[in-house]
């Protein structure tokens, strides 16, 4: 993939920014399912590092010669619904930038990330921000300084249209529809199961177009706010997300990753490639 330029980008962030201004003049009403209308309405109710943590890496480029181009990084990995909220995302979010969840050990290529966190021992629906209404600036800026970007959400499997509580799946939205192809193909590619009932059950991979509601293709989603109009939602079921670790608990996913897991990761992360 070439290498973006200078003014490229710039171009590119002008229009973001246009897209931000005309987002933020829109009333954010919560959805339906949701406490609050907006992560700034969330952050003056609820207490940091006790009900709900952030977390982000922007890595540092710079291009000092007048001959050579440096590419800048292009990629944002985010997790809206971590820790408590969507259990698991977390966990992927950071693999799927690069690092290892319980060292934080790096491997290129490295990806610039953001998540929500979820704090609470219970009770951390309530925390639920919908991609749509996210307004924290830090999220807002890393998505408007990339040119993609991926998110990680939980799902059930009734949401994504699989006919048994049991069912393993991922669905596969946004509106950069050539990641969206990629990441399909890759999941598809990388045979993922899981074992059900003692059977290895197939992890289905399901078109967001299918399930509108997973979609994640609304330009206001967090995901599309990228300078290059796009991304793409990747929106996991509970028992695949459950899979993926040994002790499914806020302490020790981490620790107890799955190579499922890292299967699952590694399939997103060659999409990125």
């Amino acid at each position: 993939m070439g290498a973006i330029s200078r003014r490229q980008a710039l171009v590119a962030l002008g229009g973001s920014a246009a897209m931000l201004g005309l987002l933020e003049a829109r009333p954010r009403p919560a959805a339906a399912a949701d406490e609050y209308g907006s992560n700034t309405e969330l952050y003056a109710a609820e207490t940091e590092g006790v009900d709900f943590g952030r977390r982000f890496r922007r890595h540092a480029a710079f291009d000092d010669s007048q001959a050579v181009a440096t590419a800048l990084p292009e990629t944002l990995v985010l997790a809206l619904h971590g820790g408590g909220i969507e259990p698991g995302t977390s966990e992927l979010c950071l693999a799927v930038a690069g690092y290892h969840p319980a060292t934080m050990a790096g491997a290129a290529p490295l990806h610039d990330y953001w998540m929500f966190e979820g704090l609470r021992s219970q009770g951390n629906a309530e925390l639920h921000v919908t991609a749509t209404h996210c307004d924290d600036p830090v999220a807002e800026l890393l998505a408007a300084g990339a040119r993609r970007a991926v998110s990680l959400h939980g799902c059930t499997p009734a949401q994504a249209g699989l006919p048994s509580d049991d069912d393993p799946g991922v669905v596969v939205g946004g509106r950069d529809t050539a990641l969206k192809g990629r990441l399909t193909a890759t999941i598809a590619a990388a045979g993922l199961t899981v074992t059900v009932g003692g059977r290895e059950v197939p992890v289905a991979v399901v078109d967001g177009a299918t399930r509108p509601l997973l979609g994640g293709d609304d330009p206001a989603n967090i995901v599309n706010r990228t300078y290059g109009g796009g991304g793409a939602q990747l929106e996991l079921t509970t028992p695949l997300r459950a899979a993926m670790f040994g002790t499914n608990t806020a302490a020790q996913r981490k620790n107890t990753t799955t190579p499922l897991f890292w299967n699952f990761v590694a399939a997103v992360r060659e999409a990125l490639a």
